[in-house]
């Protein structure tokens, strides 16, 4: 066999071997189960209940898409730091915990559509008159944020609001509460959540700055997988599923942008 005749021998086998590769869609519908990892320690999106069990919104979000798929969900709790590389290693099929689908992801994942969409959002006090619809309306006032969190970047661009950092958001919520400062910032899916576990006179307000998307990323080189994926979450979508859940945990549809809800 001649050099020409080994290569394109060569590459042959390379292709029907990947034409033959097995999808994952092959593999979970084969196994029975989807694989969802989760940190299960990130309360309203997955956490451990009171009788021990895993809860939130990510939860019964991967639930419904397993049920759409024809598939038990088996989760798995993996910390943060680390939860990605066990996507790359194949421990879990995909990742349901608000993962956003930046560019370098997406060099080694594929995502689904976008699940959730969120902006940073002002929290005010319930008897607040003063119409706050964007930072810049905060010039001359004092708005709390989280130390070292990318609101306090935000809130700190913007000329003349007075920023002061918490170490949480219960001390500057408290805070707010008790007139110590005007505003305060956090994630839009969050606000809800803080609101109600702080006990206090205060409310969400207007969604300000960019609204970004968390998606559910799976491994490159399955297609068929993804599509199924994506027609499984536009499904639940359809038949209400998804507003419910995503209602019983943050009082609106978080599928759309916080001022358009």
């Amino acid at each position: 066999m001649n050099k020409r005749t080994f290569l394109t021998t060569l590459l042959a086998v390379a292709l029907a071997a990947t034409a033959g590769a097995a999808d994952l869609l092959d593999t979970v519908k084969q196994r029975g189960t989807l694989k969802i990892a989760l940190e299960g320690t990130y309360p309203p999106f997955n956490f451990k209940n009171t009788k021990g069990e895993l809860d939130g919104f990510d939860v019964e979000i991967g639930r419904a898409l397993a049920q759409k798929l024809g598939l038990k969900p088996e989760f798995i709790t993996s910390e943060w730091s680390g939860i990605l590389a066990g996507l790359q290693a194949g421990k879990y099929d995909v990742i349901v915990n608000q993962v956003s689908a930046t560019d370098k992801r997406r060099e080694i994942f594929d995502f689904t559509q976008p699940y959730t969409l969120s902006s940073a959002q002002l929290i005010v006090r319930k008897d607040e008159k003063r119409q706050f619809k964007s930072l810049a309306d905060l010039k001359g006032k004092k708005l709390g944020v989280g130390q070292g969190s990318n609101y306090a970047d935000l809130a700190k661009a913007v000329e003349g609001v007075e920023v002061k950092t918490y170490p949480s958001a219960a001390e500057y919520l408290q805070d707010l509460a008790l007139g110590r400062v005007d505003a305060a910032l956090n994630d839009s899916l969050l606000v809800p959540y803080l609101v109600k576990q702080a006990k206090l006179p205060l409310k969400g307000g207007a969604g300000v700055g960019s609204v970004e998307g968390s998606a559910i990323p799976y491994l490159k080189g399955n297609p068929r997988f993804g599509a199924a994926l994506d027609k499984a979450l536009a499904d639940i979508k359809a038949d209400g599923t998804f507003r419910k859940i995503s209602i019983k945990y943050f009082e609106r549809d978080v599928s759309r942008p916080l001022n358009a809800s």
